[in-house]
C-alpha cells in the first residue's frame, strides 16, 4: 500500500490424500448447494450474490463486526451477498494482541453471521507486514519466523473447516521493481511466503490458500510479473497455492487497466482460481457503472475466476468514503454501479470448473522453519516510571483514509483497566474498531480496554487499533488507568 495505497488488506489495502480429496469434495458441493439454495430463495437473478450464484460464482463484501448491529447495513449484507472477508479481525494484531494469547470474539461473531445466513467466508489475512501487533514488530530474525509459523497454524486450525479460502500472504511485492517488499518478515528469509503457505496448509487443509496483492492488475507492470512468477515457481516445486488475489482498487491513479482480462487469464492458466478480492472504484454515475461491469464481464470470460468481494458495502462504509467508491451509497440505496455490476453478472459467461480442490499434497513432515542470519531486536520503548499509562500512536496513512494502531503501556504497578483518548481532526472519523471500545467518531474520541486486554503488568504493554476516513491522529493521547 505505498505507490497507490491499497487498503491492504484492512486496511486504510488470502489452498489427498484419496480418501480426504473424496471428503474435501462433499464437503465443498455440500457449500455450493447450500449457496445455490440461498440464491434460490432470494430470487435468482435479483441479487449479486443469487445473480453469481447461477454463474458458479461468489459475489462477497467485506464485514466489520462493530456494523452487525446496524439494521441497514445487515439487512443490505444479507439480501445481496454470499461470501464474506472480516475487514480487520482476523489480522495479526486483532487475533493475537499479545504473544500467545489468541482471541477471536470479533471474527468469530462474523463467522457465526455467514453460517447462520448461507453465506462462505475469506479468511483475511495470516502474515502480513502491516497491522503487526507491537510484540511481533519488535521481533527479527528466528524468533520472528517461529511466531509467524505459531500464528498461522493457531489461527488457521481454530476456523479449520469453516473458511473457503485464506489470504495466507498479503501485500508481499514491492511497487516498483517487481521484487519482494523489504519487510521484517522478508529479513527473516526469503523462504518466508514459502513457509506461510506449506504451515496454513498443514493446519487447514481444506481451505484455498490465496496470494494477496494490489497493483497487479496490469499485465504489464513489473509488480505483476513478480508474482506472477513466483506462483509459477510455486506450482512446478509443488508448494501449496490454489488462488491469486487481486485487490483491484481503482482510482484516477490506478485506473482500470484495458488489459486486465489477460491479467486474469494469465494467472488461471498456471492452474489457479482468481479471485477479485477487494474491489472498489472510486467515481459516480455511468463512467463508475461502465467500469464496474467491465470488471464483472472479465471475470465471468475467465473460468477460474471464481469471485468477487468488493471492500465495503456503502459508500459511508468505505475507506475510501470521500471517493463514494463502492455499490451502495451512504444511505443504502443501489447506484447506478450496482445495476450495471448485477446486469452483467445476469448476462453470464464462461462456466468454471465443477470442483476445484487444492491441487497440491499437504506436507508429511514439519513446515520448514530456516534459520535466518540472526540480527538485534530494536528496543522496546521503556515504561512510565511512575503509576498509570502511557499510549502511543503508529499510523499507516492514505489519501482518505488511515489505520493507526495504539500501545498502551503500564507503568511501574500494574493496570486493571485503562482508557486512552484521542483527538481525532475535524472532517476526520473513525469508522471501525478493534480490542477497544470507542466512545465517539470525531472530535475527542475515547477508547477503553475490552474483557481480555484490561489487566497489563507493570511495564508491560497491550494495543488496539482503529480505522478512519481522513486524516489520522497525531500528537500524543492521554492515558488513564482504571
Amino acid at each position: 500500500m505505498d505507490k497507490v495505497l491499497a487498503r491492504g488488506s484492512g486496511s486504510p489495502t488470502a489452498r489427498y490424500r484419496p480418501r480426504a480429496a473424496l471428503l474435501s469434495a462433499a464437503v465443498g458441493a455440500a457449500l455450493v448447494a447450500a449457496t445455490v439454495a440461498v440464491a434460490t430463495s432470494a430470487s435468482a437473478g435479483t441479487t449479486l450474490g443469487a445473480a453469481a450464484a447461477e454463474q458458479g460464482r461468489y459475489f462477497g463484501t467485506a464485514v466489520a463486526a462493530n456494523k452487525l448491529s446496524d439494521a441497514t447495513y445487515v439487512g443490505i449484507l444479507n439480501r445481496e451477498f454470499n461470501m464474506v472477508t472480516p475487514e480487520n479481525e482476523m489480522k495479526w494484531d486483532a487475533t493475537e494482541p499479545s504473544q500467545g494469547q489468541f482471541t477471536y470474539t470479533n471474527a468469530d461473531r462474523i463467522v457465526a453471521h455467514a453460517q447462520a445466513n448461507g453465506m462462505r467466508v475469506r479468511g483475511h489475512a495470516l502474515a502480513w507486514h502491516q497491522q503487526q501487533p507491537g510484540w511481533a514488530q519488535n521481533l527479527s530474525g528466528s524468533a520472528l519466523r517461529q511466531a509467524m509459523v505459531n500464528h498461522i497454524t493457531q489461527v488457521a486450525t481454530h476456523y479449520k473447516g469453516k473458511i473457503y479460502a485464506w489470504d495466507v500472504v498479503n501485500e508481499a511485492f514491492d511497487d516498483g521493481s517487481g521484487g519482494r517488499r523489504d519487510s521484517n518478515l522478508q529479513r527473516t528469509g526469503n523462504d518466508w511466503i514459502e513457509v506461510a503457505f506449506r504451515t496454513a496448509r498443514a493446519a487447514d487443509p481444506g481451505a484455498k490458500l490465496c496470494y494477496n496483492d494490489y497493483n497487479t492488475d496490469n499485465w504489464n507492470w513489473a509488480k505483476t510479473q513478480g508474482v506472477y512468477n513466483l506462483v509459477k515457481d510455486f506450482k512446478a516445486r509443488g508448494v501449496p497455492i490454489d488462488c491469486v488475489g487481486l485487490q483491484s482498487h481503482f482510482n484516477s491513479g490506478s485506473p482500470y487497466p484495458s488489459n486486465y482480462r489477460t491479467t486474469l487469464q494469465n494467472f488461471a492458466a498456471l492452474g489457479v482460481d482468481v479471485q477479485i478480492t477487494e474491489l472498489d472504484i472510486e467515481g459516480s454515475g455511468s463512467a463508475q457503472a461502465t467500469t464496474y461491469a467491465n470488471v464483472v464481464k472479465d471475470c465471468l470470460a475467465v473460468s477460474r475466476c471464481t469471485g468477487i468481494t468488493v471492500w465495503g458495502i456503502r459508500d459511508s462504509d468505505s475507506w475510501r468514503a470521500s471517493g463514494t467508491p463502492l455499490l451502495f451509497d451512504g444511505n443504502g440505496n443501489k447506484k447506478a454501479a450496482y445495476t450495471a455490476a448485477l446486469d452483467a453478472l445476469n448476462a453470464g459467461g464462461t462456466t468454471p470448473p465443477t470442483t476445484t480442490p487444492p491441487t497440491t499434497t499437504p506436507p508429511t513432515t514439519t513446515p520448514p522453519t530456516t534459520t535466518p542470519p540472526t540480527t538485534t531486536a530494536p528496543p522496546s520503548t521503556p515504561p512510565p516510571t511512575g503509576g498509570g499509562c502511557t499510549a502511543s500512536l503508529t499510523t499507516n496513512q492514505w489519501p482518505g483514509g488511515f489505520v493507526t494502531t495504539v500501545r498502551v503501556t503500564a507503568g511501574a504497578g500494574a493496570l486493571n483497566g485503562w482508557t486512552v483518548t484521542l483527538t481525532v481532526p475535524s472532517g476526520s472519523a473513525v469508522t471501525n474498531t478493534w480490542s477497544a471500545q470507542a466512545s465517539g467518531a470525531s472530535g475527542a474520541v475515547t477508547f477503553r480496554n475490552v474483557a481480555y486486554n484490561g489487566q497489563v503488568g507493570a511495564g508491560g504493554s497491550t494495543e488496539f487499533g482503529f480505522q478512519g476516513t481522513g486524516t489520522a491522529p497525531s500528537g500524543t493521547p492521554t492515558c488513564a488507568a482504571g
